[in-house]
C-alpha cells in the first residue's frame, strides 16, 4: 500500500472515532455521569474506616497465586486514580442541554471528593499503615465526616435524582436498590 493511502485510512478511522465520541448515547451519559459514581463510594470517614479495615489483596510480584494485603496507601491511591479517570471521562462528554445539569453535578461531586482523598484519606491510610491507634483513626474519620459528609450527601442525592429522571425518560433499566446510592 502506498503511504498516502495508509495516511488516508488512518485519517478516516480517526474521523470516525472522533465522530462516534461526539455522539454519546443516553446510556453512555448515564453510565459515565451517574453509574460510575458507585466506584467512588463509600465516602465519609466512618464508611471509609470499614473499607480500610478490610483491605483488598494483590498478587505477590513474580507469583501467579500468592496474595498479600494491599497497603491502605495503595487503596487510597487506587481510589484517587479512579476519581481522576472518571472526572476526565465525564468532562469529555459532549455538552447537551438535556444532560448539562446531570453532568455538571457529577463533575462537582468528583471535584468535591478528590481533594479529600488526596489529603484526609491519605492521612487516614497513613494512620492504618503506620499502626495508628483505633482512637486516632476514629478521630480522623469523624473529622472527615464533620467537614465533608453533608456536602457529599447533598451532591450525591442531587445526582441520583437527576439520574433517576434521566434513566426513566430514556428507558434505561436500573435496579437502584442494588446500587450504593
Amino acid at each position: 500500500m502506498s503511504r498516502r493511502f495508509c495516511s488516508a485510512l488512518v485519517a478516516i478511522a480517526l474521523g470516525l472515532f472522533l465522530a462516534s465520541c461526539n455522539n454519546a448515547s443516553p446510556e453512555n451519559y448515564f453510565d459515565e455521569a451517574v453509574l460510575n459514581v458507585n466506584l467512588i463510594t463509600p465516602f465519609g470517614g466512618l464508611a471509609a474506616l470499614n473499607s480500610l479495615a478490610h483491605p483488598s489483596v494483590k498478587l505477590v510480584p513474580g507469583t501467579k497465586d500468592q496474595t498479600t494485603p494491599m497497603t491502605r496507601k495503595e487503596i487510597v491511591e487506587d481510589q484517587i486514580q479512579r476519581v481522576e479517570a472518571n472526572l476526565t471521562t465525564i468532562k469529555a462528554l459532549p455538552d447537551s442541554e438535556e444532560t448539562r445539569d446531570m453532568v455538571q453535578t457529577s463533575v462537582k461531586l468528583h471535584e468535591f471528593v478528590l481533594p479529600v482523598y488526596k489529603t484526609e484519606y491519605r492521612q487516614l491510610a497513613k494512620l492504618y499503615d503506620e499502626g495508628g491507634s483505633q482512637e486516632e483513626r476514629m478521630s480522623a474519620a469523624r473529622e472527615i465526616d464533620s467537614k465533608y459528609l453533608a456536602g457529599y450527601q447533598a451532591l450525591f442525592k442531587r445526582l441520583v435524582e437527576l439520574g433517576k429522571a434521566y434513566a426513566e425518560k430514556h428507558h434505561i433499566k436500573v435496579e437502584w436498590q442494588n446500587l450504593a446510592f
